[in-house]
């Protein structure tokens, strides 16, 4: 969305009742001449975009907004097009003045120390509560990674199109897809956006196989910036900080330098990051900080890209990776961060871009068919067996402490399932799978030599009471349906 159209947006919700054309026109000639059929072609724009509505015909048209919500685009989950708040726009049109209107100004360390972990937060309270609804863990019960690496082909590419595409690489995702799992390389195309797309993939590789061991420190963030920038830097510079001076195009902030500073800097962002809990935050700000540092010679935002993910798939969550976000929306963002130390329009972009992936991302994780439930209980499913061996526990005695168990510990819901599970691993209990039991193989032979008197398979106890009558309902409602369809 343009200023125009933001202004007029702006207008229009302004009126307590849905505007004619010539109401808006004599509003907006009082400060420029637009002419009505301007203002038409404008608002139909606007229809499309899914922000403004129109009622009536022909003369008697009146147009209104959607909703006079100011937080529209950061939690509205539709096909609509991005447009930043009026809070945030105004902050964009500063920023988009021409670069002679702008201040020079240099890195503010102050912005940095400012920033308490846990206590400040760059992310507002609405939109650390949206993330949290919709951005749920999609399997936060399973080991960390595992959501990526089942998706690794769907995750790479569209990680790698988006990353590459902000940075001007033209490359289609049809292309990206084919060059990235078939190695084919799109005609017409410059080596160095080839290149770009083939870094990105190396980099994701090593985020997502290395997860478990990936800490958020600089020797791990300088990796990333050596295989992002193998071959499109000198040699000597690729994942190395920088000893030069570097300029930030279309703007007037003049990064730090010194390699000595750097360093040191680099080191109080990685320092308060690796102190945040909520992996959101912890995301956004190494998103911001490490954009703002700009430690490297080049790739400096593609590096802060992909480091932003690390704690969003070591969580299991869905990565960002800024899809369905203009060019300029977000290189106009990341400038409010250098030179006015606004945070404020990137988080939007953030939110707002993550939030419309979470809906797709979560089908994908519902076909990857991965048992959760028996790996949710697995800790306390192993402690029960446990205790269950130690104890020598057969028979009634068994029975009794397997329902107070599922009783006190297990939803309803989840307890056919738990017992199913419980009743498998006991059954196939053998040396080589009491490893993290915390029992010894004599313990086991003991409580199998008992079980074994008794000449039966282990059996975990009845189901309890409530699973028994749902059972029975179910089987009295197939019989009076049978009996039903006879008659």
């Amino acid at each position: 969305m343009n200023q125009k159209q933001q202004s007029l947006l702006t207008l229009l919700k302004t009126f307590s009742h849905p505007a004619a054309i010539s109401e808006l026109s004599e509003e907006l000639n009082v400060s420029d001449n637009v002419s009505e059929r301007t203002i038409r072609r404008h608002l139909q724009q606007l229809i499309e975009l899914g922000f403004v509505e129109s009622q009536g015909k022909n003369k008697g048209v009146r147009y209104f907004p959607v909703s006079t919500g100011e937080n529209l685009p950061v939690s509205h989950l539709d096909s609509r097009g991005f447009i930043f708040t009026a809070e945030n726009q105004t902050i964009i049109d500063q920023i988009r003045q021409p670069l002679i209107k702008r201040d020079p100004c240099s890195y503010n360390a102050d912005w940095l120390e400012a920033y308490q972990p846990n206590q400040t937060y760059y992310l507002s309270l609405e939109q650390r509560q949206l993330l949290h609804q919709q951005g749920k863990p999609l399997m936060d019960e399973l080991p960390a990674g595992t959501y990526a690496r089942k998706i690794f082909n769907h995750l790479l590419i569209n990680l790698s199109y988006n990353s590459a595409r902000l940075e001007g690489n033209t490359y289609t995702f049809a292309e990206t897809e084919k060059l990235l799992l078939e190695g084919k390389t799109a005609a017409n195309k410059l080596d160095m956006e080839t290149v770009m797309l083939l870094n990105h993939k190396e980099a994701i590789r090593f985020l997502v196989d290395g997860i478990n061991r990936l800490e958020i420190n600089i020797d791990n963030i300088r990796t990333l910036h050596y295989l992002l920038a193998d071959g499109l830097i000198q040699s000597e510079e690729a994942g190395q900080i920088r000893d030069t001076g570097v300029r930030i195009s279309l703007s007037s902030y003049i990064p730090l330098e010194g390699k000595q500073r750097l360093t040191t800097q680099f080191n109080r962002i990685i320092s308060k990051a690796r102190q945040i809990q909520a992996p959101y935050e912890q995301s956004f700000f190494l998103l911001v900080q490490l954009s703002y540092l700009q430690a490297f010679i080049d790739v400096n935002k593609r590096t802060a890209r992909l480091t932003a993910n690390i704690p969003l798939v070591r969580h299991n969550l869905v990565p960002v990776s800024f899809n369905d976000i203009a060019i300029d929306d977000y290189i106009s963002a990341l400038i409010s961060c250098y030179e006015l130390n606004k945070i404020e329009p990137l988080a939007q972009l953030y939110v707002w871009s993550y939030l419309r992936r979470c809906k797709h991302y979560e089908t994908r994780a519902k076909s990857l068919g991965i048992d959760t439930l028996r790996v949710k209980y697995r800790q306390q499913r192993r402690q029960l067996i446990a205790n269950i061996i130690t104890q020598k526990l057969y028979d009634s005695a068994q029975e009794e402490y397997i329902n107070t168990y599922l009783k006190e510990k297990v939803p309803e819901n989840d307890q056919e399932k738990f017992v199913a599970d419980l009743q498998h691993d006991l059954n196939t209990l053998a040396p080589y799978n009491i490893a993290g039991l915390g029992i010894t193989q004599k313990e086991l032979e003991e409580w199998q030599k008992g079980n074994r008197r008794r000449n039966a398979p282990c059996r975990v106890g009845k189901l309890p009471t409530i699973l028994i009558k749902k059972f029975v309902t179910a089987l009295i409602l197939f019989i009076t349906q049978e009996c039903l369809f006879k008659i």
